[in-house]
């Protein structure tokens, strides 16, 4: 959420900028004024304190801008021919990444073909600058929020039994927490489905799988993937707010439409820090490959060296799978043996027993 009140102020028109000097205001300390065209606001800008303040792209005269600088302010220039906007104050949402018919022509597509033409100076000043203010528009909008992750692989098919499964998770996990996932397809778009029609019955989530069924796979063409996804929200308008944390970094895989808040990152494994350290309320772990195994690992780490206060629940779905197929709980038990986290590691066969064991107040 962006904050209008209190020590840190968000301005990101020039109607409230001259809304607030013309109301008083003699200082901008705690000041971030965001892509604003001050061309015409020299004199007012000299008559203000602007020590502490933060303008981000904003258009200044050469002279206007040094005498900021000399008196405190912190300017970062606009980064030329980016796509994204680097100084943004709020996650992505479906509509805004998903933004023109033709996918190819939608923001998500041109950010990523923007990321891969080759890195210069500029470029990687504006990606870092943007997974930044993703980063803090992300701290926003957790809190008072208890997060509880479902990773798993992007191979889900719509229309398969894994995915159904993935969807009920979600349902079932939201109701108690609010979901966050990895972002893409499969798996994800699963569970963050499930989250999405969480305050619904059941038989919405029926008809959404069949709904969805028709485009089982983003590829060849993800504008009809896509589309299916954005008729089952049009169906069932009004849904639950669920996360998602992609990255650009595997654009070829977009982002699914069902999480209400999207904070894409540039940077994978930054993303993939923040994911596992959000969600607090623990991580439900379905079957998946590579990826998968190292986000196991990667919270095994975490978890290994925590104490009991901050040790989060870990529960793999798929007795066989991860015993047999991809036996990382017989190493996850060996890691967790003596440890803080041995009482939190649960291996089960149901996305039902996952659900039960993240419910507040359960035993773990």
């Amino acid at each position: 959420m962006r904050r209008s009140r209190g020590r840190v102020i968000y301005v990101d028109s020039l109607e409230d900028f001259d809304r607030r000097l013309a109301a008083g205001a003699r200082s901008l300390s705690g000041w971030r004024l965001r892509a604003l065209d001050l061309a015409e606001r020299g004199r007012e800008l000299r008559t203000v304190d602007v020590a502490g303040s933060l303008f981000l792209g904003c258009v200044l005269h050469a002279d206007d801008e040094a005498s900021i600088r000399a008196r405190g302010a912190v300017v970062f220039p606009a980064v030329p021919d980016s796509p994204v906007d680097t100084y943004r104050t709020a996650l992505y949402t479906p509509q805004e990444l998903f933004d023109a018919a033709d996918y190819p022509q939608s923001l998500d597509a041109r950010v990523y073909a923007w990321s891969q033409r080759g890195s210069s100076r500029d470029g990687a000043l504006a990606q870092s600058l943007h997974d930044h203010s993703i980063g803090l528009a992300l701290e926003q909008w957790v809190r008072g929020r208890t997060l509880v992750g479902v990773m798993g692989g992007h191979a889900a098919v719509r229309g398969e039994t894994s995915y159904a499964h993935g969807a009920r998770l979600g349902r079932l996990l939201a109701q108690t927490h609010t979901v966050a996932t990895g972002g893409g397809p499969g798996a994800m778009e699963a569970v963050n489905l499930g989250g999405y029609l969480s305050g619904f019955d059941e038989g919405a989530l029926d008809e959404a799988l069949v709904m969805l069924s028709a485009v089982p796979r983003f590829s060849p063409r993800i504008d009809d993937w896509a589309k299916a996804a954005f008729a089952v929200r049009d169906r069932f308008p009004a849904g639950a707010e669920s996360l998602g944390i992609p990255t650009w970094h595997y654009g070829h895989e977009p982002p699914n439409a069902f999480a209400s808040a999207i904070a894409k990152y540039f940077r994978n494994a930054q993303r993939e820090a923040i994911l596992l350290e959000l969600c607090q309320a623990g991580i439900v772990f379905l079957p998946g490959a590579g990826g998968t195994v190292q986000e196991i690992f990667q919270d095994a780490c975490e978890n290994y060296y925590a104490d009991e206060s901050s040790t989060a629940p870990m529960v793999l779905v798929g007795r066989e799978y991860w015993t047999e197929r991809y036996p990382a709980w017989p190493l996850l038990q060996a890691l967790a043996r003596g440890r803080a986290m041995e009482p939190h590691v649960h291996l089960v066969d149901t996305v039902e027993e996952a659900a039960q064991l993240m419910r507040p107040g359960e035993p773990r």
